[in-house]
């Protein structure tokens, strides 16, 4: 509280009555009692009456005990001057405060600090009243000081507290508008200003509805409502009005602003996603868009579908699906380089682009294969759109001023007859495209179920694979795996074919899950072991011994007893080196790692080399590779097929290689076909790349006319 000053009359009798009565001594002592008696019991502010002597000079008097306490001073100190109580600071600024009294002969209010004995700061607010004599002279002066520290801290907080808020508030990055309950904004800071367009006088003026567009004001408005009832909220993006026109999206997040219960406004903060907007919608484009070509890809292609056969309402509505594959590109694109080949590949994607619209989709699915949808359509209809897709090929080709003629072969499936899900539809078409290569490129065929007619009769198969081993229907081919480092083809993977008698070749992936669902592939396993067995005791002989062979173990030949047993005796057999061998299990093969764990580590014994096929498409696990005794990776083809064209899959592809080299572990690349994709992985660190490029699997005579010689082996120019 503030002292209450008297009035200037009231001052004058007070001044005279005191002055003459303390000068006459009549009156003196009784009215000092009463003084004294106020000042000391009941008044709790500090009292100083100070003398005015000649100098000026100012002399202690008396104090109450409230100011001998708070401005640390002793009963010594009343007859002395400040020079002789205080420090030379303090005594200096009083000095100076009480001299402005006698100048001005009015009162004096100053605030000031001093530190009590505790070592704490005081902060006092003082008047100084001085007392007149006969002559108008100033003989004393009154000095109240109250203790105003406790305001004077909670100023500073509440100055500190402002100063915080506005830092928050002028040197954030996003947009803060303070608005009334009605809308009307109150003020806004610089990156508000920076967001519209708007200096923050410009923005006063206006409501925050003037400035978000119509098609969001709605949803806005409900936002704002809702958080005037006492709800902070968020979460919702809408679009803002730039003072040039253009719109920005912005997510908004709204406070309401609450001062003793009651709702005076409300915050509004605004973060710019225009930029993140457009990043978005380019990396939805990236995703989705072939890169080189700018055609829709092949995750495009399966939303599509995927789309049309689950999400459309009707399900009866018939399209096809058409897969194109340039004919003779490779040659086409290794004679002339990889450069002129994706010209080409642009030139034939802006014909296809041609015929799409609403009902058509082209896609780019890798390397020279693209893939169209054709909506609402049926068989016939889908065969004059073939002729059509020929025709667009029917005109040359220029690059670099020279003509180039180039033919597609296309399979074509149909939905729901040849598959009612994308995978099935997708594998029938490409199984129509395999025919017509097969039958002589450059013209089309549908799918038609004869095409498997090998596996309708599965009991058939069955009975014709028991016999295959008795009757020497198995045979090994070998696929070498070329060393990125020298060139050097040392390793080779031993790949298992059938030929019946009756069928003709049989697809691995039709007779192998064959075998593993009836048991068979045990024996057959067995007799790929000694097989191979033999064939490297075969090439010993033919001065070939730094070798190694790679078999594939299925998971229930893993979990058979004897294996091991069998495999060291098949060594012995034959006395080839352990080294030799290299056994491939799978990623799922080790998911059961009490059983696998003990069989890996007695392979290992016998010093045979052990890598996990198709890694990073199964149980992958860094735990996996930690505890059991592997040698060496083989990264999974569907990765390598799309690295040149996917960043996901060439991100995964180099960081399997990555991995592989800090555990120490040799990585190989299946499934490589491109010079481009050897570049690749070559220059990512990858140890051996294995992959039609080099070679497909092939038999025996083959391989050691191309690969192998009497005793050395061949080096391939990488």
């Amino acid at each position: 509280m503030r002292i209450l000053l008297l009035e200037d009359v009231q001052m004058k009798q007070y001044n005279h009555f005191l002055t003459k009565e303390l000068e006459s001594g009549k009156a003196g002592p009784k009215i000092q009692k009463i003084i004294f008696e106020i000042i000391f019991q009941h008044i709790q502010d500090m009292v100083f009456v100070m003398k005015v002597e000649e100098g000026p000079k100012f002399r202690y008097l008396f104090m109450n005990e409230t100011g001998m306490k708070k401005a640390n001073l002793s009963i010594e100190s009343i007859g002395k001057t400040f020079e002789e109580a205080l420090s030379t600071e303090a005594a200096f600024f009083l000095q100076k405060m009480y001299e402005q009294l006698l100048n001005t002969k009015e009162v004096v209010i100053f605030n000031d600090r001093l530190v009590n004995k505790d070592g704490n700061e005081v902060y006092g607010e003082t008047i100084l009243t001085p007392i007149f004599d006969n002559e108008h002279s100033i003989r004393y002066i009154i000095a109240i000081t109250r203790d105003i520290t406790e305001r004077t801290m909670e100023k500073k907080r509440i100055m500190e507290s402002e100063q915080r808020y506005r830092s928050i508030v002028d040197h954030n990055l996003d947009a803060i508008f303070t608005l009334s309950t009605s809308g009307k904004i109150m003020e806004a800071n610089p990156a508000a200003e920076r967001l519209t367009g708007y200096t923050e006088k410009e923005m006063t003026i206006r409501s925050i509805y003037d400035m978000i567009d119509d098609r969001d004001l709605d949803k806005f408005r409900q936002l704002l409502d809702k958080t005037c009832s006492g709800y902070a909220l968020e979460n919702m993006d809408c679009k803002l009005i730039h003072r040039k026109g253009h719109l920005l999206i912005v997510h908004i997040k709204t406070v309401p602003i609450i001062v003793n219960g009651e709702i005076k406004g409300l915050y509004v903060i605004f973060k710019d996603l225009s930029e993140q907007a457009k990043n978005m919608e380019m990396i939805k484009f990236m995703a989705f868009h072939d890169q080189l070509t700018g055609l829709l890809n092949r995750r495009a292609l399966l939303e599509h579908l995927n789309e049309q056969i689950y999400v459309k309402t009707n399900d009866s509505c018939e399209f096809a699906l058409f897969s194109i594959d340039l004919d003779r590109f490779k040659y086409l694109n290794d004679s002339l380089g990889h450069l002129a080949g994706d010209e080409i590949l642009k030139k034939v994607s802006s014909r296809l682009l041609q015929i799409q619209n609403d009902n058509c989709f082209v896609y780019r699915v890798g390397g020279d294969e693209f893939t169209i949808l054709l909506l609402h359509t049926n068989r016939s209809e889908a065969s004059r759109f073939a002729s059509k897709i020929f025709s667009i090929f029917s005109h040359s080709f220029y690059l670099n001023s020279h003509e180039y003629f180039i033919s597609p072969s296309i399979g074509i499936s149909m939905f729901p007859n040849d598959g009612k899900d994308p995978e099935t539809l997708i594998k029938n078409a490409d199984e129509a495209l395999f025919r017509v290569k097969e039958k002589g490129r450059a013209h089309y065929q549908f799918y038609c179920t004869d095409m498997n007619s090998v596996i309708t009769n599965v009991v058939t198969l069955e009975t014709h694979l028991r016999k295959a081993i008795e009757k020497n229907e198995l045979v090994l081919y070998y696929q070498p795996q070329i060393n990125c480092e020298n060139g050097e083809a040392k390793c080779f993977e031993a790949l298992l074919r059938w030929k019946d008698h009756e069928f003709g070749h049989i697809s691995p992936d039709v007779f192998i899950p064959l075998a593993e669902d009836t048991g068979m592939i045990i024996s057959i396993g067995n007799w790929v072991i000694e097989s191979v067995c033999k064939q490297i005791k075969t090439w010993y002989e033919k001065g070939i011994d730094d070798i190694r062979i790679a078999i594939n173990i299925s998971p229930k030949q893993m979990n058979q007893p004897n294996l091991v047993p069998f495999i060291q005796l098949m060594i012995e057999k034959y006395n080839i080196n352990p080294s030799s061998l290299e056994i491939e299990i799978t990623e799922g093969v080790m998911h059961d790692t009490r059983e696998v764990a003990p069989i890996l580590f007695k392979l290992k014994q016998l010093g045979i080399y052990i890598s996990v096929d198709d890694f990073g498409t199964g149980f992958s696990s860094l735990n996996y590779l930690k505890r059991f005794p592997i040698d060496g990776l083989k990264i999974d083809q569907s990765f390598i097929k799309e690295i040149l064209s996917d960043e996901k899959d060439a991100a995964i592809t180099t960081t399997i290689i990555h991995l592989g080299k800090s555990l120490g572990l040799e990585v190989i690349a299946e499934g490589v076909e491109e010079k481009e994709q050897v570049t690749f992985l070559r220059n990512a660190g990858c140890h051996k790349i294995q992959g039609y490029y080099f070679s497909k699997p092939i038999p025996v005579d083959e391989l050691e006319k191309m690969f192998l010689c009497s005793s050395q082996m061949k080096k391939i120019l990488i």
